[in-house]
């Protein structure tokens, strides 16, 4: 906003015409679900090719629907990928967290751990593993959060394959040809559409 180019006005201008040629599309909520809570979490690490910040997102699901989505760039640049997934990872799981509370407050117990889908192999370990080394010392809260919502059982962190990863929507310029399924699968439809 405060020195917008011709490349900022071509981004905008994307939005408005996607938002134009999908004045139907919404989230459906099924009343048939299994009250499952699954999250995927992703990162685009240095992804701003300006201060090299990472984004950050997560996307939450209640049995097929999409409940909860956060997309963010962080405020500090991200020494590696394992840390800039990790603090995603973070964030999903507080989400996920506050879910559960919410549900139970609403009568709804979730004896099931929930899912925390994620595609990098390395904070899957940090997650799963329960030795600090030099370079996990700066995210080491992060990883006392996660680790402790892992051995209670509330959280069970999966690994997912990057073209699988649906919070990939949040964070990365992608092509339409991975565009369309990735929101069939997010849960978006059309009501304008022929059935």
């Amino acid at each position: 906003m405060h020195q917008p180019r011709k490349l900022h006005m071509e981004a905008a201008l994307r939005v408005v015409q996607y938002l134009k040629d999908a004045p139907g599309r919404g989230l459906f909520f099924s009343s048939n679900t299994d009250f499952k809570l699954r999250a995927y979490s992703d990162s685009d690490w240095a992804g701003c090719p300006l201060t090299r910040r990472s984004t950050t997102s997560y996307c939450v699901f209640l049995g097929p629907s999409l409940i909860s989505w956060r997309s963010k760039q962080y405020k500090t640049v991200s020494l590696s990928s394992a840390e800039a997934e990790y603090c995603a990872m973070t964030g999903a799981c507080c989400e996920l967290t506050w879910l559960r509370c919410l549900l139970r407050d609403l009568g709804l117990l979730h004896h099931e751990p929930a899912l925390l889908y994620c595609d990098n192999k390395v904070a899957l370990y940090i997650a799963a593993k329960p030795v600090f080394h030099e370079r996990t010392r700066h995210i080491e809260m992060d990883c006392h959060y996660i680790r402790d919502k892992v051995q209670d059982d509330s959280v069970i962190t999966r690994h997912v394959n990057s073209k699988h990863q649906l919070a990939d929507i949040f964070t990365k310029p992608l092509g339409k040809e991975t565009i369309v399924p990735m929101i069939y699968k997010l849960g978006v439809q059309d009501i304008h559409s022929p059935t």
